[in-house]
């Protein structure tokens, strides 16, 4: 009996010890697509990042599920457009609402995918009675029918959206959230402030950050980091479950959807540019053999919020060299 319980327990180990690698010199290319999965590290690994850009209490990534006290208005009414500090001109409910838009979802044709528990964070914008206020093209507003059967409001294909924590006028705490979510701006884009619109920018480019030089940036326009408790080879992952609602993995990103990234590294046979096939069954890219992820703290392009948060977490290099932190 003792001889088949270890037995067991061997293949078990040796089961789960694959599940946490990957062959960092697979000839697999990644994919085209590329999509950040929301996904947070114990609390002591994210000293204390930036929450939101509004009036109110700002909004806590590792706090899922708790719901906001206040009940948003279900009527759109007259929409407006309000001047953000950070994010430039954001698009409003007649309450002063932010509105918001998700990547998930689909403009042409306009398609929803947040229903059910993510509805309740995110309650879909009513279309019935939503008019175009001074500054808004009104051609740009439309509707889509929900899997529920009900209208909701769109804004150049995109479905609008407001979040349930943005307790007063003006708050854009949803902003960034997962790195999926973003305020829309009057024309149906991301509001994100100064520099390129998010489709102008491959899935992985560089940009030269004032303090840290020359660092890697996603298709939004947000750094990219890397966690100094993961492992390249063997490749291994420290940051799961909660952890991943802080730091949002980078999916797959195409080679040839990259600019100013080293597509070799140092993994072996020099194919660092791989996919990670992480044990929770999410695929992430890798530069160097190094899992990378964005910051949920970053609100616009440009934050650098998560730069050596906990002592361990840096953004990086095009070769997927930690900036300022020294590898062991």
């Amino acid at each position: 009996m003792n001889t088949s319980w270890r037995s067991a327990s061997l293949v078990v180990s040796a089961v789960a010890v694959l599940a946490l690698t990957t062959a960092c010199g697979s000839e697999t290319a990644p994919p085209a697509s590329s999509q950040n999965v929301g996904a947070t590290a114990a609390a002591g690994d994210y000293g204390t990042a930036g929450t939101g850009l509004g009036n109110g209490t700002g909004y806590d990534a590792g706090a899922a599920g708790q719901e906001s006290a206040a009940t948003p208005t279900t009527s759109a009414g007259e929409l407006s457009v309000s001047t953000n500090q950070e994010l430039g001109e954001v698009l409003t409910d007649s309450a002063g609402l932010t509105l918001y838009r998700f990547d998930k979802d689909v403009a042409e044709p306009p398609k929803s995918n947040c229903d059910g528990d993510c509805a309740k964070k995110w309650p879909p914008v009513p279309a019935d009675d939503a008019a175009a206020g001074a500054g808004i093209d009104e051609s740009l507003l439309g509707s889509v029918t929900r899997s529920d059967g009900t209208k909701q409001l769109t804004v150049d294909g995109w479905p609008a959206y407001r979040f349930a924590k943005d307790t007063q006028a003006g708050d854009v705490n949803g902003q960034g959230v997962g790195g999926t979510w973003y305020a829309l701006a009057p024309t149906g884009k991301k509001a994100q402030g100064g520099g390129a619109e998010a489709a102008d920018l491959p899935g992985l480019s560089t940009r030269n950050d004032p303090k840290l030089g020359e660092i890697v940036i996603d298709k939004n326009g947000h750094t990219v980091y890397r966690f100094m408790k993961d492992s390249p080879w063997p490749m291994k992952t420290a940051c799961t479950g909660e952890c991943l609602e802080k730091w949002p993995v980078i999916a797959p990103v195409d080679a040839e959807d990259t600019e100013g990234i080293d597509l070799k590294g140092s993994g072996p046979r020099g194919q660092g540019y791989v996919v990670f096939d992480r044990p929770d069954g999410i695929k992430q890219q890798t530069i160097d053999c190094v899992p990378i992820y964005t910051f949920a703290g970053d609100k616009k392009p440009g934050d650098t919020n998560g730069q050596g948060v906990g002592g361990t977490w840096f953004a990086i290099r095009p070769d997927g060299k930690p900036v300022g932190a020294t590898e062991k």
